[in-house]
């Protein structure tokens, strides 16, 4: 189906309330010209026109004027307005459903005093009347019945009628339908269709007619085509007899599009009530519980499906929030896992660090104290050889003085090693330390040379902790180790906090002074 002609038709259904206006607006100045007719005759003229306006748009107002006028032709004693009128009236009684009415008065008509164009009408009408007929009765007994009665009126329709003339071309297509012959018909109808003005109703009678042929002619996309083109028409023509509308909603309904068949009936009903016709009503009402009730359970279908869609929706949403609750908590702790693992990572490392300084420490001061031992080895050596020699050479006054010296000279020798040593490998420990130290207490000692103060925090960097040890080194007592440590601790800036622990870290070891930390040999 062609969206573009049905994107046209919602437009125009859109749109209905505007064509209808202009309906309106088209009636109330056709009123207007009525109140300024001159002479019975007008009046009658301009409600001829009054009808044709209404006789699609509002069945009870064509009615009320057609009685109008046959009151107005009773008066002017004209039979063939009489007549006129009474046909028109049989013709909207067979479009309100009132049967009965309409014919009784094809029973009262006198068919031979009509003039010619009168008896087309009256033969045109009783077609009209038993094609509705059939609708409405829907039943296949009096259906064959009322076909047989419409294919007489047709014939002598046919027998009225100027051969070749636009009417009588449409009634002849008619009956090729009915004759079982659609191609011939379209033939026909398409020629008709071609003729007529897109913004007129014949053109919308015209599609309607191609629609019914290409329908006979199992056709259904051609038939839907022009189902649409008609009701398009109709409703901008604000036709409210729309038979197209109807038919298009009910072949929707058959192919399944249940939403637009729905919506094209209701409009169709809307119609219908707005038209006040009790035949468009029962036709309607007969198919349009059926769609109702497609489409309705179509709808409950739907919610069912949006409730279940909704609750697998939620539970998905629920799985999913969990699930990320985990992944976000398991996150987390792998998070946390990582930094504990980066913070032991670097601890590690700096225990590494540490390790490997002390090694290169111990290494190194291991070669020093090793070169130190051979040194005073040798001096121990010499010493002997000297005591030796004056033994055997009686010189025991010389012997006597070499016992009273003093061991000074290899300690200020040890201690200058040692400072050099030390500061070779931590070139920056005693600025390092006078930072922890109050500005008036700081120690600026000789170049390459560390006071006793700083020769006891020394070897507590090197990991001496034992002031016994410490003490024997120095060569003075642990009271006195203990002495210089408290006075110092007192000039700290922090008040002496865990102040050898921060000694210990102090101080950048320098890899590159080691070959050259080493005393000479001074034997």
């Amino acid at each position: 189906m062609p969206g573009d002609l049905l994107r046209t038709l919602n437009a125009a259904i859109d749109s209905s309330e505007v064509y209808t206006g202009y309906k309106k607006a088209r009636i109330e100045e056709l009123r207007l010209r009525k109140t300024g007719a001159r002479s019975t005759e007008d009046i009658y003229q301009i409600n001829c026109e009054i009808i044709d306006n209404y006789e699609s748009f509002l069945c009870d107002s064509a009615e009320y004027y057609v009685l109008q006028n046959i009151r107005i032709a009773r008066s002017l004693g004209n039979p063939d307005h009489l007549s006129e009128s009474r046909l028109r009236l049989a013709f909207l009684y067979s479009l309100s459903g009132l049967f009965l009415q309409a014919n009784d008065i094809f029973r009262s008509i006198d068919y031979g005093r009509l003039p010619a164009d009168q008896k087309c009408r009256y033969y045109w009408n009783s077609i009209r009347y038993y094609e509705n007929l059939i609708k409405y009765t829907n039943d296949s007994q009096l259906s064959d019945e009322y076909k047989g009665e419409i294919g007489r009126c047709r014939d002598s329709l046919l027998s009225l009628l100027p051969v070749g003339s636009t009417d009588w071309q449409t009634e002849r297509a008619f009956q090729l339908m009915e004759q079982g012959q659609p191609d011939g018909a379209l033939e026909i109808f398409e020629g008709i269709f071609r003729s007529r003005d897109p913004q007129t109703h014949p053109y919308a009678m015209g599609a309607m007619c191609l629609a019914k042929a290409y329908g006979q002619a199992g056709d259904s996309a051609m038939e839907e085509r022009y189902l649409i083109l008609a009701a398009t028409m109709d409703i901008r023509l604000a036709v409210k007899e729309n038979e197209a509308l109807l038919a298009l909603a009910t072949r929707l309904f058959e192919k399944g599009d249940i939403d637009r068949a729905y919506s094209y009936i209701s409009y169709a009903l809307n119609d219908a009530n707005f038209y006040n016709s009790r035949f468009k009503n029962t036709v309607i009402a007969r198919l349009y519980p059926i769609i109702e009730s497609s489409y309705l359970y179509k709808l409950d279908k739907q919610r069912h499906n949006l409730r279940f869609y909704s609750t697998m929706s939620s539970l998905l949403v629920l799985a999913l929030a969990i699930a990320l609750f985990f992944y976000f908590r398991q996150t987390k702790v792998i998070s946390r896992a990582r930094r504990e693992l980066a913070a032991l990572t670097q601890e590690l490392i700096s225990l590494n660090r540490n390790l490997d300084e002390a090694n290169l420490v111990k290494e190194r001061y291991l070669g020093y104290f090793m070169n130190q031992c051979a040194i005073y080895i040798n001096k121990l050596d010499k010493y002997r050889r000297d005591i030796n020699l004056k033994i055997r050479n009686k010189q025991f006054d010389r012997l006597h003085d070499l016992s009273l010296q003093a061991p000074g000279r290899e300690e200020e020798e040890l201690c200058r090693n040692f400072d050099r040593a030390f500061l070779n490998l931590y070139p920056n420990f005693v600025e390092k330390f006078n930072a922890l130290l109050n500005p008036q207490s700081r120690y600026t000692p000789e170049e390459g040379r560390l006071n006793t103060e700083l020769r006891i925090f020394a070897l507590i960097r090197l990991g001496v902790s034992d002031v016994n040890q410490i003490a024997d080194f120095l060569r003075c007592s642990p009271q006195t180790i203990y002495n210089y440590k408290s006075k110092i601790k007192k000039a700290a800036l922090n008040g002496g906090d865990n102040f050898e622990e921060t000694v210990r870290k102090l101080g950048s070891l320098s890899l590159d002074a080691f070959p050259s930390c080493l005393p000479a040999d001074n034997a």
